[in-house]
């Protein structure tokens, strides 16, 4: 599971949305690929942004990538790129978060922003790409899911070792009856065998 981009734009009715910023983590591409990269996932959260109505979220999957975008009321709009297995709740859950902290920290100025990618800088935008690597990690209701399944997966090996304790246990029982009818059929013939011998 990862993040490999996070986008703010400026979603305009008629317009192409415009980049406000953006983070990349490119490491599993090549160095010389790590460009065409870039510009496709900027390609991509510009294309899906302007499909997305204000107000609504959506995920689209291309290949082995979902792109999950949600524009607000307002006209700030997010997109985040993960691979197929990340959890979208996860996700929005990020955008969320992070549209909320780039309006709390540029107020409106966000509306009137230049348009270039490398004039906008967010810092938090990068602490957001590596928090949000571990879905687990990144959002309690992730972590509290994993934890119930491991604490299932345990309790179904208890279980499962409880059962096959009780199969050992009522073999003991069969046993122990058995031991329990030998022992009394020997009391019986030593009583048997003392009588005829008392000391007095």
């Amino acid at each position: 599971m990862k993040v490999v981009s996070i986008a703010i734009l400026r979603s305009e009715s008629a317009a192409d949305p415009i980049p406000l910023c953006m983070a990349c983590d490119l490491s599993s591409y090549g160095f010389f690929q790590r460009q065409g990269v870039k510009e496709m996932l900027t390609f991509f959260s510009k294309t899906f942004t302007k499909r997305t109505e204000p107000g609504q979220r959506q995920s689209i999957a291309h290949e082995s990538y979902v792109v999950h975008c949600y524009v607000r009321s307002d006209g700030l709009a997010g997109s985040v790129t993960t691979d197929a297995e990340y959890p979208a709740r996860v996700a929005f859950v990020l955008l969320t978060q992070i549209l909320d902290e780039f309006v709390t920290t540029s107020g409106d100025s966000w509306k009137s922003m230049p348009t270039s990618l490398d004039s906008t800088v967010f810092p938090p935008m990068e602490d957001y790409l590596v928090k949000y690597q571990d879905p687990a990690s990144a959002d309690k209701v992730t972590k509290i899911q994993n934890d119930l399944d491991e604490t299932t997966q345990i309790l179904h090996k208890t279980i499962d070792s409880v059962l096959e304790r009780g199969v050992k246990l009522d073999s003991l029982v069969e046993k122990s009856d058995d031991l329990s009818r030998q022992s009394k059929m020997f009391y019986k013939q030593a009583k048997k065998t003392n009588s005829c011998c008392v000391i007095s």
